[in-house]
């Protein structure tokens, strides 16, 4: 698909006046907590899909203007290669250092079926080479949390629940005395998962590992927010940032511009899942959604229900229209690392 020059101009100058109308629609309370520092644990099957190169570099964005602190980068899947992506994508945005964990045991092993994780491993530094240089998931998550303040860590999962079902279902060790659960429910103060199809359906997050989801949202200990399928699904993003000719050299541009074409459905940009959790578990939920209580109730073949006299739980509802939010999103993702 060629986009005309002036096409291009006016798409950007539409997008910049909805992310100024977004920004000051901001509400009274999102603006009373925007000095706050998100401690986010990043948890992401990166790929088989491509909105997790989105999801990624939009929680680097928010850390660069001082919004997040990304603690680790952890995989839910366990193709080889997969902890190289994510050093990939850390190490673009001048955070080699970033712990990146993978799970050792059963999992999920998925490729993306466009190869633009090989395509950006061939293309790009990174000082991880194998999956067997990163610590266990499940460790990885033990070291981090013990070492944070009660009650401030946010974890963002955006793939499979395989990392926190044996998280929650880890023993005493010598990183902590306290199980998975007594460990969460010290450290962590908000889950925030792509999960599910609200009020029902199947999503495939939940699904790929629907044993693991079923134990990690039946006994998750601390509140939770979905984002459902039904949000990502009206929000396309990366058109923009794929034929933005100023990015040169950017792995998240790359994988969008290999992606994009190689599906009709993503002619005007691909859903956007992942990101939409992201935005959420750094910024909050107002002023872009409201939220529905309750509890989520997931049944062996991976599809989901609602329980609305549940507690501790909410997905989101849609507030803001679509677009705007779009708009943040493709302006965060565009970000070019300091």
């Amino acid at each position: 698909m060629k986009f005309h020059k002036k096409q291009a101009l006016a798409a950007a100058l539409s997008f910049a006046m909805i992310g100024f109308l977004a920004s000051c629609a901001m509400s009274d309370k999102a603006k009373e907590t925007a000095g706050e520092k998100a401690a986010i644990i990043f948890d992401s099957d990166i790929g088989p899909d491509y909105d997790d190169a989105g999801a990624i570099a939009l929680l680097h964005a928010l850390a660069d203007s001082g919004e997040a602190k990304i603690l680790a980068t952890i995989a839910s899947n366990k193709y080889e290669g997969i902890a190289a992506v994510l050093n990939v994508f850390n190490t673009y945005f001048k955070r080699p250092d970033i712990p990146i964990g993978v799970p050792k045991g059963a999992g999920v092993d998925m490729r993306d079926s466009q190869h633009w994780t090989d395509s950006i491993l061939a293309r790009y530094p990174h000082a991880i080479k194998s999956n067997s240089e990163a610590e266990d998931a499940v460790t990885l998550y033990r070291k981090v949390l013990a070492g944070q303040p009660d009650q401030s860590v946010t974890i963002v999962t955006v793939g499979f629940l395989t990392n926190l079902a044996n998280l929650l279902n880890s023993k005493g060790d010598d990183i902590s005395p306290l199980s998975g659960k007594e460990l969460v429910t010290q450290k962590v103060k908000l889950l925030v998962s792509m999960a599910g199809k609200f009020p029902e359906g199947r999503e495939f997050n939940v699904y790929c590992d629907s044993t693991a989801s079923i134990a990690a949202f039946e006994n998750w200990p601390t509140k939770v927010i979905y984002s459902g399928f039904e949000i990502g699904w009206n929000i396309k993003t990366g058109l923009p940032l794929s034929t933005n000719e100023s990015i040169q050299n950017s792995p998240v541009k790359d994988v969008f511009r290999i992606c994009i074409p190689q599906s009709p459905d993503d002619a005007q940009g691909r859903m956007s899942w992942d990101e939409t959790a992201v935005l959420v578990a750094v910024r909050g939920y107002e002023p872009y959604y409201t939220l529905q209580g309750g509890k989520i109730k997931v049944a062996p073949n991976g599809s989901n229900t609602w329980d609305s006299s549940g507690s501790g739980q909410d997905y989101l509802v849609e507030k803001m229209p679509p677009q705007q939010v779009q708009s943040v999103i493709e302006q965060l993702m565009a970000h070019q690392p300091k």
